[in-house]
């Protein structure tokens, strides 16, 4: 292949040099990064024979710019891999993870480069250094470090093999999930097994029944916008039992099993932090984490447990007594979301479904981004000249309200299509920062999968959807108003039990009568939702918070005994998973090991990080009481926040930069005075 024609190595002489998708093909891919690494080993190259003295510009510098091709190479690839993949590209990640995995290792574990690196590390007491390039240098640093840079000849030989295998099977556990997911159909062919379903929920399983063949009936999937209505609505129990053991023994027992992977990772992961003088994994990956240590983690998770699990109890001891109203005196975890929404229903007078008519996605996209506008001073531009991935990916100009700046590219990708991973992530394409000699500007996608449009409706969101596009736009917006100078440290790339801050807290806006009037429009009515309503949701916001925090907590757990337990002591999934849960489980097991479906912590970056996201929910409730007492949309307090927390990035330490936002540490105190828990 001419290198010169393949559109991933070339400028893409587009809007914002954004990549050429409408030209980009499979075969494009392997080429790019072998020419890519080339490119980026002339510039090892050039680094190491260069004959003046090791300095921040020539080596940190240059070292942080040398990959500015395979970077954007990779990305492409393993974004596509997740929003737009299929057979073709899943083999390919087989070749191009090791392809990749032993590039960085040549890169991380040579002496020559190493050395020079060390040298500026050694003087950097004596140079004057911004705050920024003084993270940039210490991350470089301790990057060769933790990759293996003082390890001997044969430490560093098992390193490199390890990394090589770990690249293949983060994208093999998530095809096997992908595939697993997409292998189950729960057929209906009478329309009195309907009863109770949302009429958007039965309009779009007809749609997927005539996609495939089956017209006259109805088809649930494991896809979100298909399950969840369905457990939840459906009075039909023996049709909640198969799709919720459908969904509970996802890649377990299958073609598709994961059994093998997880246990593999974990011995991976493990073997990996041993060498590099850590006791296990937890250790080496919390070493670079705002809590610092698995001691701490475990005991932020005991504390929150011991406040969650009484309340979950009574939260189910609740639900119990409803079903055994209508005759179930057996409660089973398929009877669970059924019997929860009847009796949110009971209290509160208030049904999710309620809010749906009042949610087209395009009005609460359109109110998502005047939200955005009014905090930070932005608008979005759809910009056609943008090609996108698939018909269904809509392209955005990012600029500044007040000048027209160019700010960044966003695109929106939102539902479930064959080959799209499932649940819901944002991403990028281009980090803010420097890059080919210039700093650029990011290029970030939101991809989701909503409720989709059918024959009859427009795509209308749950509640719980509004929050997840919230809560990704955060993401979004994180990176896009961020201003540094080096990508390795923009936006998003911050410690990860940071990183979920700027994302949790936006969802807070949506339970607020003035964010909910800027995002709902009746489908009939065009009437914002009404102010009885919002009461009503606002009253159940709580509702059942001992049980949601005990999940989040039993997964946190999970994942750091994953991460903690030596593998040789784990011989079997389901046994080691039960006995991490058997103290903080409301049912005996019914189905499979979460394990094997548990795509965060094992095909994802949250391996002993799960714990993150309610270590952010301390931060974001601390922020939005904030917000709450200046106003939702006080300039000066959105200015501060964007300037002092967004802006910076990973630049500088997390808790430097919350401090100086929040003018204190955050109060521990606020998460559970949030949820309607706290003792005090």
């Amino acid at each position: 292949m001419n290198m010169t024609d393949n559109p991933l190595l070339v400028p893409s002489r587009l809007p914002h040099d954004v990549p050429a998708f409408d030209r980009i093909k499979t075969e494009h891919y392997e080429p790019a990064v072998q020419a890519a690494i080339a490119e980026a080993r002339a510039a090892i190259e050039a680094i190491k024979t260069n004959p003046a003295k090791p300095d921040f510009e020539n080596t940190i510098v240059t070292l942080e710019t040398s990959n500015d091709r395979l970077a954007l190479v990779t990305s492409v690839f393993y974004n596509q891999l997740s929003a737009n993949g299929n057979d073709a590209m899943e083999a390919l990640a087989e070749i191009i993870g090791p392809i990749s995995a032993n590039f960085s290792s040549d890169i991380a574990l040579d002496p020559v480069l190493f050395a020079r690196i060390k040298a500026v590390h050694d003087e950097k007491d004596k140079l004057q250094l911004s705050e920024e390039q003084k993270t940039l240098l210490d991350d470089s640093y301790k990057g060769f470090v933790r990759n293996g840079a003082l390890l001997n000849a044969e430490g560093q030989t098992r390193l490199r093999a390890i990394d090589e295998k770990l690249s293949v099977l983060s994208p093999q556990f998530h095809k096997h999930l992908k595939k697993s997911t997409e292998a189950f159909e729960l057929v209906i062919t009478d329309k009195d097994d309907l009863e109770g379903l949302p009429a958007s929920a039965i309009a779009v399983a007809a749609d997927t029944a005539r996609e495939k063949g089956k017209d006259g009936a109805w088809i649930f999937t494991l896809q979100a916008p298909s399950f969840v209505p369905f457990i939840t609505y459906s009075p039909q129990r023996a049709y909640r039992e198969q799709i919720w053991r459908a969904y509970n023994i996802r890649s377990w027992g299958d073609k598709f099993d994961n059994t093998e992977t997880v246990l593999e990772i974990i011995r991976l992961k493990h073997e990996r932090a041993r060498l590099l003088g850590f006791h296990n994994h937890a250790a080496y990956t919390l070493a670079e984490r705002m809590a610092g240590t698995p001691a701490r983690v475990m005991d932020f998770i005991d504390d929150l447990i011991k406040v969650y699990f009484p309340a979950a109890k009574n939260d189910l001891e609740d639900i119990r007594k409803l079903a055994a109203a209508d005759g179930i005196d057996d409660l089973k975890p398929w009877d669970m979301a059924y019997y929860r929404e009847r009796l949110q229903h009971q209290r509160f007078e208030f049904n999710s479904e309620d809010l749906r008519p009042y949610f087209p996605l395009q009005k609460v996209l359109d109110g998502t981004f005047m939200h955005f506008s009014k905090l930070f001073g932005v608008t979005f531009k759809p910009n056609p000249l943008i090609p996108t991935w698939h018909p269904d990916v809509t392209a955005y100009d990012v600029v500044n309200t007040s000048d027209g700046g160019f700010v960044g590219v966003l695109y929106a990708d939102f539902f479930p299509r064959t080959g799209k991973q499932s649940g819901a992530w944002m991403t990028t394409y281009r980090d803010q920062g420097l890059a080919f000699g210039k700093n650029e500007r990011p290029i970030v996608a939101i991809v989701c999968n909503f409720t989709k449009p059918s024959s009859d409706h427009p795509s209308l969101l749950t509640h719980d959807e509004v929050l997840t596009l919230f809560h990704e736009m955060g993401h979004a917006m994180h990176m896009m108003l961020s201003d540094v100078t080096y990508s390795s440290l923009s936006g998003t790339n911050v410690k990860w039990d940071f990183v979920e801050l700027p994302s949790q807290v936006q969802e807070n806006w949506a339970y607020e009568a003035e964010t909910l009037a800027l995002i709902s429009s009746h489908i009939k009515t065009g009437a914002p939702v009404p102010d009885d309503l919002i009461a009503k949701m606002q009253a159940a916001k709580n509702f059942m918070a001992g049980m949601n925090g005990l999940r989040q907590m039993a997964y946190s757990k999970l994942d750091m005994m994953w991460y903690t337990t030596p593998p040789d002591k784990i011989t079997d999934i389901i046994s080691f998973e039960d006995s991490v849960l058997k103290d903080i489980s409301l049912f005996p097991r019914m189905a499979g090991p979460v394990s094997t479906s548990f795509g965060h912590i094992f095909g994802g970056g949250y391996s002993a990080g799960y714990y993150s996201y309610k270590w952010a929910e301390v931060l974001d409730a601390d922020t939005f009481e904030l917000f709450k007492d200046k106003g939702l949309y006080d300039a000066a307090t959105a200015r501060a926040y964007r300037a002092q927390v967004l802006a910076k990035g990973g630049s500088e330490d997390p808790n430097v930069l919350y401090v100086r936002f929040r003018g204190r540490p955050a109060n521990p105190d606020a998460l559970l005075k949030r949820e309607g828990l706290s003792k005090r």
